[in-house]
């Protein structure tokens, strides 16, 4: 039989041996204008595949409103081209570190812990969200010429999950809508993660960063035969906003990987080439241990994951260990690297000249003004990221007494009668000081990343349980939602009513930034706080002076010779030498 099969003990391509040497590389955390570049730069590392998910709520931002799916089909595409083949992981949960694991926030809304299960009205958007995605993959499988190879049924379900109805449906969909290559899962190597995550028929593979003999051990304990491979040997990892940076030695990994390769098993770096969450989408984790429970720790902007190719797109240490140990395995000399993309030609400082008091951006931008009679919530306002202002009264006269939030998350900037009186956080959601009654309250609420990983996944962001006074709940709340995804209208954006910039006030700055040699740099916002900025319309994300991130790649494609547009919201109320915003070439590597 011709064609990519998995076999009794290896995978087989057109009747021989072949070992599977993929990387991870996000199309959705890389500029489009930038996929060759990083995908020569697998193939120079000494990889074969390239491996993505695909994140439904970047696709399906409202149930049957489709953005730009077409964009996973152009990226397989460049795949070909680049000489790789094409491991596709379309969830449709994908963790990833990614707002919500890839799930709408409309679905979560909706289904709440019914979402991946068997359950009728969450399948029914699956089923729809599938007969759309599969579009893009079905034409390109290997068998009809194109360059994907496997596909994958759900994403670690087994550190979720047990529903093997749930799992069944998936693969039964995914044969129904024309998927001929062979699917796989992937999992934990740990036997609760197996049983739970793994479908009977479809081959399982295991995740791991180190010891891969006693990994590839367990999966052999559950799948006698079959090929091995590690579906994401985690050569790097991620960083949360207030920790410390994560680095992996590279000497460390190198030999991690090569333990897998000695094996005879085939491998999927997770990170390959990590990229950058634009726009906001970054997700969160929880911490607490193993249940993965406890406190909210959001990601930062930056994926670059210590990856073997940076988030510049250079070679790291790690990039040029890994190529030695990868060589051996490859059929004839590896490829040089392709040359770098070119920098900012020179440093040039923004000059943000018109300010938009945040009220105002509200008002011209955000959703109508409604009132609840309990605080709803984002997915209510069918805001997915952005923020929620909450207007209430508390009633009087009354005596001073503590004002607080039940189930706030994820961070909310306090005013009582127009005077600002606080930030709450879910650890300290009162006020530090008593209110007394009558008072006018705003609460200006942030989602800082919704949980993509454990027990929380899908949680609700918001007030999800009330304002108390004292032990009184208070009713009557006036509520209206911000979406970033309202700036993507940069002609929306310019009829928001501005005034002279005022550094050090929460709103919408506005300006220009003057390019002599457009190409990659980084933006610097010395002495601001928190919140996004755009250039020339594109969201580069998060900004957040708590670290460890301190500046924003700018890929060079969103640059333009000459003045370019800047749009900084600050929701915080910046500090220091606010107002200073400057681009400087992405440093040699």
């Amino acid at each position: 039989m011709n064609g990519f099969r998995v076999g009794e003990d290896d995978f087989e391509l057109d009747g021989r041996h072949v070992r599977l040497l993929s990387g991870a590389l996000h199309y959705f955390r890389v500029h489009e204008a930038q996929w060759g570049h990083r995908l020569a730069m697998l193939r120079a590392m000494g990889l074969n595949c390239v491996e993505t998910y695909v994140p439904w709520n970047l696709h399906e931002p409202r149930p049957g409103e489709f953005g730009d799916v077409e964009a996973l089909g152009r990226f397989l595409d460049a795949a070909r081209e680049a000489g790789l083949w094409a491991i596709v992981r379309p969830g449709p949960y994908i963790c990833a570190e990614w707002e919500n694991g890839g799930l709408p926030h409309w679905l979560t809304g909706a289904v709440g812990a019914r979402a991946r299960t068997r359950d009728a009205e969450y399948l029914g958007h699956v089923d729809r969200w599938f007969g759309r995605l599969l579009r893009e993959v079905v034409p390109r499988q290997h068998d009809r010429g194109g360059p994907v190879i496997m596909v994958q049924v759900e994403n670690e379900y087994g550190s979720y999950g047990s529903d093997q109805v749930y799992l069944r449906h998936l693969a039964d969909l995914l044969r129904a809508e024309g998927v001929t290559v062979p699917l796989f899962t992937s999992d934990g190597p740990e036997d609760h993660m197996l049983t739970g995550g793994s479908v009977p028929g479809v081959l399982a593979t295991v995740n791991f960063g180190s010891q891969a003999r006693a990994g590839f051990g367990a999966l052999r304990g559950h799948r006698p035969k079959g090929p091995l491979m590690c579906m994401e040997f985690w050569c790097g990892w991620f960083d949360h906003w207030g920790a410390e940076h994560v680095v992996r030695d590279a000497a460390d990994a190198a030999e991690a990987l090569r333990e897998i390769l000695e094996c005879g098993a085939s491998v999927n770096l997770y990170m390959a080439h990590g990229g950058t969450n634009f726009a906001g989408w970054a997700g969160a984790n929880r911490g607490g241990g193993a249940l993965h429970d406890g406190a909210l720790e959001p990601d930062v902007t930056s994926y670059d994951y210590d990856a073997p190719i940076d988030e510049f797109g250079r070679p790291t240490e790690k990039f040029w260990r890994f190529r030695e140990v990868l060589a051996p395995y490859a059929r004839g000399p590896l490829p040089e690297p392709p040359a770098p993309l070119p920098p900012l030609g020179e440093r040039a400082s923004a000059d943000l000249t018109h300010w938009s008091p945040l009220s105002t951006v509200m008002e011209s931008l955000g959703g109508p003004v409604a009132e609840y009679a309990v605080p709803p919530t984002f997915e209510e306002l069918d805001v997915d990221r952005g923020l929620v202002q909450y207007t209430l009264t508390v009633p009087g006269p009354r005596q001073p007494y503590p004002l607080r939030v039940r189930g706030l998350r994820d961070l909310a900037v306090v005013y009582v009668d127009g005077v600002r009186a606080g930030v709450l956080t879910e650890e300290e959601p009162a006020l530090p000081e008593p209110v007394a009654g009558h008072a006018r309250v705003e609460l200006w609420v942030e989602s800082l990343g919704r949980v993509n990983y454990g027990p929380r996944t899908g949680e609700a962001k918001g007030i999800t349980g009330g304002v108390l006074h004292e032990r009184q709940y208070l009713h009557g709340v006036g509520a209206r939602g911000l979406r970033l995804d309202a700036f993507s209208s940069a002609e929306a954006v310019r009829r928001v009513p501005a005034t002279e910039a005022e550094g050090g006030r929460r709103g919408l700055y506005r300006g220009s930034v003057v390019v002599r040699g457009a190409g990659d740099a980084v933006l610097e916002l010395p002495g601001w706080v928190r919140g996004f900025v755009w250039v020339n319309g594109f969201n580069l994300g998060r900004y957040w002076e708590v670290g460890p991130q301190s500046s924003l790649y700018v890929p060079g494609a969103v640059l333009r010779e000459g003045e370019n547009e800047v749009w900084v919201l600050e929701l915080a109320g910046a500090s220091g030498a606010a107002g200073a915003v400057s681009l400087s070439p992405v440093p040699a590597g």
